[in-house]
């Protein structure tokens, strides 16, 4: 080994706690980061899923009932089975 390659050795040998320090740090940032996407990403499908279910039962609870009159079917098919 030339003596460059030796004193580069020796430079990463003493910094190499520092060094894995750092990476071990930004391992954490990245997975926190990611953590925290992922919860915002699940809290907004939840809260939408939320939402469309509390409207849907606002629209059944003001939903309105419609009264229909029948007594001309009934009478028109009454005809029908009476000349039969």
């Amino acid at each position: 080994m030339s003596q460059e390659k030796v004193s580069r050795y020796k430079e990463e040998k003493a910094k190499r706690k520092d060094i894995l320090k750092k990476q071990r740090f930004k391992n954490l940032l990245y997975k926190a980061c990611a953590g925290a996407i992922c919860l915002a990403i699940v809290g907004w499908i939840g809260f939408s899923v939320y939402q469309n279910n509390h409207e849907a039962k606002e629209k059944k609870k003001n939903a309105v009932a419609a009264e229909i009159n029948l007594d001309a079917i009934n009478e028109y098919t009454s005809g029908l089975t009476a000349q039969q």
